[in-house]
């Protein structure tokens, strides 16, 4: 119970809605009991037919007529206003749902995404949020609506005819006690599908995104096969599901029919003994026609709100995962525009996702304003973690990390991160212009500054030949541009943004000769007057800088300049440069 009570939660999102859902509601209620009129009137219009009438309806068969067709236009304009009314609280409502989600998982810290893939997040802003459509759209109203015509319905066959109900009312109990065991099974079942679901999901999206690789390397075969084997889950789990209410819905239907048919036989003997007349029967049968109909109805559409139930809980979990901003201690000082100065004080870090595996062992490393400070070492050896801790995408286990003299714990977040620009070994860009990928670095930029940041990145050359220039479309994740030129225009959003600390993932690694002098050249636009950290496995890129650390094992083994470290006959940097020089042309 406690459990579905968090679940109904969900229904706050309908709140700024909640007078639309009542007047829907109300309107339900009435089209509702209107058309339970329609049973009684068959019984009581065969009666009439027959000259038999009842006094408390003195009423012709064409008083009758015209009365119906004005109830059917009444009905007719109650309903479509009820259904607009759902459909804007559904639309709006699931809108929101969408928009509350999407703000939540990209304000969870990184470490989530560590633990959750994306196929599956995806999944939950698809197919769950689908499911919640639908019960706000049509499952409540359905079931709400079938429940007045049960109550309804019941309620009538009491009055008229309490022997031949009472018989009828023996199978609620059952259903009720089936309803209770059955929806516990199947909303299990529902949450296995979405998961199972989230799975496949995760495939297709991995596919689709290293569709080259998969190609390169001839593996559509693999993918197909991995796919089809992800397929079959989702299949075998969905039967399982569909088994489930196929089980209910029979059990429910072979209860109700039995005891129509039954009940059936009764009104005929009674019929024979001039207890109830044949308009009463008729309006009998006919009602409880509706109360089965709308307790198999009820059957479906409960075991639909179970899975809704099952999508709200995958949703609130989501919800309810503490912020980036909710784990860190909550501060409002602003950092401003720092100096760049850093320092990390004896720092200890496991990746939570490997806590068995430390990556930084006791690293002490000093910063100081406007230098250049580079990180060599082997992959693995810890060097993108020390750019994760100063972007406080992590905590240390042990130790700080000082910014300006202060621990970055106590500057608020965002205000601190806006010192920082990062660019990265492999650029991944946003899928819509090259005017919006450069305008990311500083979303109110103004068309001088977007051009002056393209020409200090080497940019502007390349842009400029395109036809649309900054308007040209760069493609899915940037697939249109070479790597060289997106690396250039991550450049440029660097430029544009005016970090005091600049960081700097192997930016030049992957590019052919020009695009890494072109590269390069934008680079030391960038890095002057800032505070950089490059991180490079091409020496020949670093020797100028004020400071390496050589990272081994999770510590820094070696520091100094590039001079300082290759004069070290037997130093891991001067074995790393011996091995890359001697290798170069020349």
């Amino acid at each position: 119970m406690s459990s579905l009570k968090e679940a109904l939660r969900i229904f706050q999102f309908i709140r700024p809605y909640r007078w639309q859902f009542i007047i829907g509601l109300l309107l339900l209620f009435i089209s509702s009991g209107v058309f339970m009129v329609f049973p009684f009137g068959m019984g009581l219009m065969l009666d009439v037919a027959q000259g038999r009438v009842r006094p408390e309806f003195d009423l012709g068969l064409v008083e009758m007529g015209l009365a119906i067709i004005v109830i059917l236009l009444v009905q007719g304009v109650i309903s479509y206003v009820r259904v607009m009314l759902f459909a804007q609280i559904s639309e709006k409502g699931t809108a929101d749902i969408r928009q509350a989600l999407y703000s939540k998982i990209i304000s969870l810290p990184i470490v989530f995404f560590e633990e959750n893939r994306a196929g599956e997040l995806n999944s939950r802003l698809t197919n769950d949020i689908g499911r919640i459509y639908s019960t706000f759209s049509f499952i409540l109203a359905e079931f709400v609506r079938q429940l007045i015509f049960l109550a309804g319905g019941a309620i009538f066959l009491l009055w008229q005819t309490p022997k031949l109900a009472g018989i009828m009312m023996l199978t609620i109990p059952v259903l009720i006690i089936a309803a209770i065991v059955f929806g516990r099974w199947i909303r299990a079942l529902s949450k296995n599908r979405q998961k199972v679901l989230g799975d496949s999901n995760t495939i297709l999206d991995e596919t689709l995104q290293t569709i080259h690789a998969v190609k390169a390397f001839s593996n559509e075969l693999f993918e197909n096969n991995r796919y089809r084997r992800s397929n079959e889950d989702v299949v075998q789990v969905s039967m399982k599901f569909a088994a489930s209410r196929a089980i209910f819905t029979v059990f429910v239907i072979t209860l109700l029919f039995g005891a129509l048919f039954f009940v059936i036989w009764m009104g005929m003997r009674m019929i024979q003994s001039g207890e109830v007349s044949a308009g009463q029967l008729v309006s009998f049968v006919t009602f409880t026609a509706v109360v089965g109909a709308s307790i198999a109805a009820l059957s479906n559409f409960f075991t639909e709100l179970v899975g809704a139930i099952g999508a709200s809980e995958r949703i609130l979990e989501i919800m309810d995962t503490p912020s980036e901003i909710e784990e860190r201690p909550q501060t409002n000082l602003k950092a401003g525009r720092l100096k760049g100065d850093l320092t990390l004080e004896n720092i200890g870090f496991a990746y939570p996702t490997r806590p068995d595996m430390p990556v930084l062992k006791s690293v002490d490393m000093t910063i100081s304003s406007g230098s250049k400070v580079a990180l060599v070492g082997q992959s693995g050896a810890g060097k993108s973690t020390v750019m994760q801790l100063l972007l406080q995408f992590h905590r240390p286990d042990s130790g700080r990390v000082l910014a300006d003299g202060r621990d970055i714990q106590d500057y608020e977040l965002a205000s601190y991160r806006e010192n920082f620009a990062l660019v990265p070994q492999e650029v991944i860009l946003f899928g819509g212009t090259i005017r919006e990928n450069i305008l990311y670095g500083k979303p109110g930029a103004t068309e001088e500054e977007i051009e002056a940041a393209a020409r200090q990145a080497n940019a502007w050359e390349f842009i400029s030949r395109f036809p649309e220039g900054l308007d040209t479309i760069v493609g899915e994740r940037g697939l249109k541009l070479s790597g060289g030129q997106r690396q250039r225009i991550a450049i440029a959003r660097a430029i544009l943004r005016n970090p005091s600390i600049l960081l700097l993932d192997e930016a030049t690694s992957s590019l052919d000769a020009e695009s890494e002098r072109l590269v390069q050249e934008a680079l030391e636009n960038l890095m002057k007057g800032r505070t950089s950290i490059i991180i490079a496995h091409r020496l020949a890129t670093i020797r100028e800088v004020d400071c390496i650390y050589v990272l081994e094992g999770g510590r820094i083994v070696e520091q100094g300049t590039h001079a300082e470290l290759s004069a070290k006959v037997d130093g891991v940097y001067s074995s790393l440069a011996r091995l890359q020089f001697n290798l170069m042309p020349g």
